[in-house]
């Protein structure tokens, strides 16, 4: 039987993580190493400066006193003598789509398994409803995991769209979207008086055409997109070149 790390950002108690478990038990061995509380918007930071506490839980999971990337490093790298055969993070309680993937950690949690040699998906429920329907995707697509192939450092990001699972339309491989700039932080005062700031919410949806993953979702299919960790722009290289050979 296949084994399976699974991981996520929404912290060792979500109820996402718990409905990814219940889905994929019968069909594979897991083992659960998440943060101890959430860590969304961690993105795939690392802890550098203090040593990690790996602790057992009644369930069986293991909590980690850091980010989703610390947890798949521990779970991939060493703490145990057997090394899974594919990373799947989330459920994350909320879409991950455009830009997102940007500061998601629970697609962090995937790319450091992904950086480590592993089969990643970061799986996502665009709403916090039908974890079910999520979890039955997951299990669709760990079906036929080991037929994948994709390109070095690569991963795949799935959305669910928060719908029973007898009204997804289908599935939909797609690119990522991008949003416009986001809301202007939230000035308040803590009990002292002292003033402090809420990060707001994303940008409205700047680039949300058929072929994106907001399109696919908005219409009822689970969107599939390959990521990669190459951020060069490679379409600009020869004009970055020209500017630099214009400057000297």
């Amino acid at each position: 039987m296949r084994k399976l790390l699974l991981s996520n950002d929404d912290g060792v108690h979500a109820p996402g993580l718990l409905a990814l478990y219940e889905s994929l038990s019968p069909h594979a061995r897991l083992r659960v190493v998440a943060p101890d509380r959430d860590k969304s918007g961690a993105s795939n930071s690392l802890t550098l400066t203090r040593p990690l506490a790996l602790s057992a839980m009644e369930n069986g999971f293991y909590s980690v006193d850091g980010t989703p990337a610390d947890c798949v490093y521990l779970g991939v790298n060493g703490v145990w003598d057997d090394k899974p055969d594919l990373v799947i993070s989330g459920i994350n309680h909320g879409g991950n789509l455009g830009d997102d993937v940007l500061y998601s950690g629970t697609v962090a949690a995937a790319m450091e398994g992904r950086n480590l040699g592993m089969t990643a998906i970061a799986m996502s429920l665009v709403g916090t409803r039908h974890f079910e329907t999520a979890g039955r995707v997951a299990a669709s697509l760990i079906g036929g995991a080991e037929q994948l192939s994709l390109p070095p450092r690569s991963l795949l990001n799935v959305n669910v769209p928060d719908l029973p699972w007898d009204e997804i339309r289908g599935f939909k491989v797609t690119r990522l979207g991008f949003r416009g700039p986001a809301a202007r932080p939230m000035k308040v005062q803590d009990p002292r008086g002292r003033e402090r700031y809420w990060i707001a919410a994303a940008g409205e949806n700047a680039d949300d055409g058929p072929d994106t993953d907001f399109a696919a979702v908005e219409a009822g299919y689970v969107s599939i997109t390959p990521l990669q960790t190459d951020l060069t722009r490679h379409a600009a290289r020869e004009d970055v070149q020209g500017w630099l050979d214009a400057l000297t």
